[in-house]
């Protein structure tokens, strides 16, 4: 989720409900020691106790293939206020594959299990280490391999993402690998990939088995997934948010940051989060075409106003609830 999960993002959705943790962007480690403006910029959280304004904790996620440089950062990383360390061996970017890090670092498990050790030796007991994988790089063959190599490194709890580096994120997502590697791991596992309805939800908790599930662009297309889940575990009935209460929210975003970019890129994230919305909402199309060649501060308000009907303001009546579950 390079570029589109900024902490601008983790505060609006987390304000929203339903999600128990979030996960910043990677942090890219190569044989440097970062300084502190690193891991500040990606992860602003780190000034405030590591949490979204609501409370929400949030992890500080690395990625990169050099033990002793992923040791010393991760330790960096707590001593500027993390307290909690993701690695990530998942992200199947080919720039990021090229460069020594994520998932093509599955090719080697125990350079997984490697690198999970020493960011487990290099920061206090009490600070958790996850990491996260695919089922493999160019197969899914080695699944099992990785997850035990990262089990056997010191992960507390380990993401899996139901898919290959080369399944990419082509359809479908290979949920009964999750519930194999589930079985056979004494950590708790956490399923990924395709979970867009609570139908999706439902048929892969049943599945794999597993208890906790990590959302990524499917949360950016469903803002309120995590609340659906939770009306569903509680036995309550549950209106899902409408497309005007969605717009507030996009309205939200838009007038936080609109300051903090040139003008020439006035609205390039509210369209950038319209691509997302068009896999749930029918009208994320229509704003999308509105808007889409347009600059215009004005004009993008006029048409913000026109998505929100029939809110009475950018602060819908969406439901503000406080994470406690997912």
């Amino acid at each position: 989720m390079e570029g589109v999960i900024d902490h601008h993002v983790r505060a609006l959705l987390s304000r929203i409900g339903g999600v128990d943790i979030c996960v910043t962007e990677f942090v890219r480690v190569t044989h440097t020691r970062l300084p502190r403006r690193v891991f500040t910029r990606l992860c602003p959280e780190l000034d405030q106790g590591a949490t979204t304004p609501n409370g929400t904790p949030v992890k500080l996620q690395l990625l990169g293939g050099n033990p002793k440089a992923m040791a010393y950062n991760a330790a960096k990383a707590v001593e500027v206020g993390a307290k909690s360390i993701d690695l990530n061996f998942g992200c199947p970017a080919k720039s990021v594959n090229n460069s020594d890090g994520g998932a093509c670092l599955l090719q080697s498990p125990s350079r997984v299990e490697d690198i999970v050790a020493a960011v487990r030796n290099a920061v206090p007991a009490e600070i958790p280490v996850s990491a996260k994988i695919r089922l493999g790089y160019q197969d899914r063959s080695s699944y099992l391999d990785n997850a035990r190599a990262a089990e056997a490194g010191g992960a507390s709890e380990l993401a899996v993402h139901a898919r290959s580096k080369v399944d990419g994120y082509r359809p479908p997502a290979y949920w009964e690998y999750i519930g194999e590697i589930r079985e056979q791991l004494g950590i708790r596992v956490i399923a990924n990939g395709d979970l867009w309805t609570l139908d999706d939800f439902k048929r892969c908790r049943e599945v794999t088995g597993c208890d906790a599930f990590m959302f990524g662009r499917s949360l950016l297309a469903r803002p309120d997934i995590g609340l659906q889940i939770q009306a569903l575990s509680d036995g309550r009935d549950y209106q899902p948010l409408q497309w005007h209460q969605v717009a507030a929210l996009l309205y939200d975003y838009y007038s936080t940051t609109q300051d903090l970019y040139p003008a020439k890129y006035l609205g390039n994230r509210i369209k950038q989060w319209l691509a997302y919305l068009k896999l749930s909402y029918p009208e994320a199309t229509i704003f999308f075409e509105r808007i889409k060649r347009h600059r215009d501060r004005e004009l993008l308000e006029q048409a913000f106003a026109e998505q929100m009907q029939p809110a009475d303001s950018h602060h819908a009546d969406f439901p503000h609830t406080d994470i406690n579950a997912a």
